[in-house]
């Protein structure tokens, strides 16, 4: 019998794996004058870029299908490999759909990334987006909301549309509509593993990086639908969170490694941006609708290692997230030099052991091609919490 997702699955490959951005190419000839804005992981207001008739595009290097020849004179090599691979495709004309880029405020590698794209394409809009850190909505919320306005009125003067109120309360709920569809998905795959594998919803999610927000909603319920009439067995594998690869992401082929391995990745951190917000952007009566979103941005951000938590304990959330999963336990797989991350990571194994959580680690970098020692890894570490419940 064929499998009806497998098609959406085919899609949404295609767009993820599309170097020359034709995707982004096609919508700008669909819409004469429109500017198509990449922007860097993890977050950026992407209902803002999209209601000033905008289209935003995630950027998320070149992965392991780009050989790295320029890019590697422009860093230095103790760091992560994603900037490397960004200008890789940039200087060799892919990204040549692109009229600006959007650099957050990732880490001090994407902040240099963003001035180096300033000197190598100077005719292109390269904006610095520094999201707040403090979550004072009269300190950081008002920061926030100057920020948006800088941006949407800089991408004016280069041909934008003028910021709408109403655009961009359109744009909001068309952002709540996708974000609930992917709360779908991943109640689905925690639910029913075995239906909906970790490497297809990533795609099936990775995919609306380049598409207008509804085009991607339709995509994933498409998708729902398609693997709810799967016809499939359960299987007895053990249930993991990953988490680390926020930025730089892992080759497609490393998360289906770990799937071989006997490891269902119930929740993972993939692709935060499209989830950052936790729950819908809510406008109250006769509020900005600016002002809604930098409130959502405060009070609603997920925990990540490039947002300020002031008091909290690091790995707190994620032994709550892990229990909510009714997960085994915890993956910690970070891009190798990913600082952020990498700092992180002792407090999260401190809290992950204390709360008696299993949990192992690796590092990786976006264009590692050989995967059998972390499998083997994965493997060890799933037959281990299955015979003693304990890994680490």
């Amino acid at each position: 019998m064929t499998d009806p997702a497998f098609a959406l699955v085919e899609r949404a490959h295609s767009i993820v794996d599309d170097r020359k951005l034709s995707t982004v190419a096609h919508w700008k000839d669909n819409h004469l004058g429109g500017l198509a804005i990449g922007h860097m992981p993890i977050y950026v207001p992407r209902p803002l870029i999209e209601a000033i008739g905008c289209l935003p595009v995630a950027l998320f290097g070149g992965g392991d299908a780009i050989d790295i020849i320029r890019g590697d004179s422009y860093f230095q090599s103790y760091i992560c490999h994603i900037p490397r691979s960004t200008v890789e495709l940039a200087l060799s004309g892919d990204f040549d759909a692109l009229d600006g880029v959007l650099f957050p405020s990732i880490c001090d590698v994407i902040r240099n990334l963003g001035g180096m794209w300033r000197m190598l394409f100077p005719k292109a809009y390269t904006a610095y987006v520094d999201l707040p850190q403090n979550f004072d909505r009269d300190i950081g919320g008002k920061f926030y909301v100057l920020e948006m306005r800088r941006i949407a009125r800089e991408l004016q003067e280069r041909g934008a549309q003028p910021l709408d109120p109403d655009a961009l309360r359109e744009c909001i709920a068309l952002e709540n509509e996708r974000r609930a569809v992917i709360a779908e998905l991943d109640a689905l795959r925690r639910a029913e593993p075995w239906r909906v594998k970790a490497s297809e919803a990533y795609l099936i999610v990775r995919a609306g990086g380049a598409m207008e927000t509804k085009s991607h909603t339709l995509l994933l319920r498409e998708f729902i639908t398609a693997v709810q009439q799967r016809t499939v067995r359960p299987i007895d594998n053990v249930r993991v969170v990953l988490v680390g690869s926020f930025c730089e992401q892992p080759p497609f082929a490393l998360i289906r490694a770990l799937e071989k391995s006997g490891c269902d990745i119930v929740d993972d951190d993939f692709q935060l941006g499209m989830r950052m917000i936790d729950g819908p952007i809510e406008i109250a009566e006769g509020e900005d609708p600016l002002d809604a979103l930098a409130r959502a941005y405060l009070d609603k951000g997920q925990e990540t290692a490039s947002r300020y938590i002031g008091d909290l304990i690091k790995g707190a959330s994620l032994v709550r997230r892990v229990k909510e999963c009714n997960a085994d336990g915890v993956i910690f797989a970070a891009a190798s030099f990913c600082d952020p991350a990498l700092l992180d990571q002792p407090m999260i194994e401190a809290a992950l052991t204390k709360a008696s959580v299993p949990h192992t680690s690796f590092k990786f970098a976006e264009n590692l091609g050989q995967f059998s020692v972390i499998r083997e890894q994965a493997g060890a570490f799933s037959d281990a919490v299955k015979l003693w419940g304990a890994a680490s």
